[in-house]
């Protein structure tokens, strides 16, 4: 379900649900809910998450999908493990460009 991706996915980018529900203009326990797969977020909502995120909506769509498919055939650990991989890899470049931008003031 989709709010597993999208609890995993804001734990490896390092928001708290606090902070989390604050950028997406909703309360902690309606966030709460979505992560928890009780309630599915809008179209609109989803839009913000791939925002905050820095990637296309039709990939984080995707990536639900994905891992769906991977739980239903019993190899969602092994899923969540690579997707993190790839989603940490995609990051850090990022992170390396921003120390050394800090490195030079």
């Amino acid at each position: 379900m989709i709010g597993d991706i999208l609890k995993d996915t804001r734990a490896i980018y390092g928001y708290k649900a606090v902070e989390m529900s604050k950028l997406l203009g909703i309360s902690q326990s309606y966030l709460s809910e979505i992560e928890n797969n009780k309630k599915q977020p809008p179209l609109e909502l989803l839009k913000k998450y791939s925002k905050i995120y820095g990637m296309k909506l039709s990939s984080l769509i995707l990536i639900s999908e994905n891992y769906d498919d991977a739980k239903e055939a019993n190899k969602s650990d092994k899923f969540i493990r690579r997707m993190m991989i790839k989603l940490i890899r995609k990051m850090t470049p990022e992170i390396v460009d921003e120390s050394e931008e800090e490195n030079e003031d």
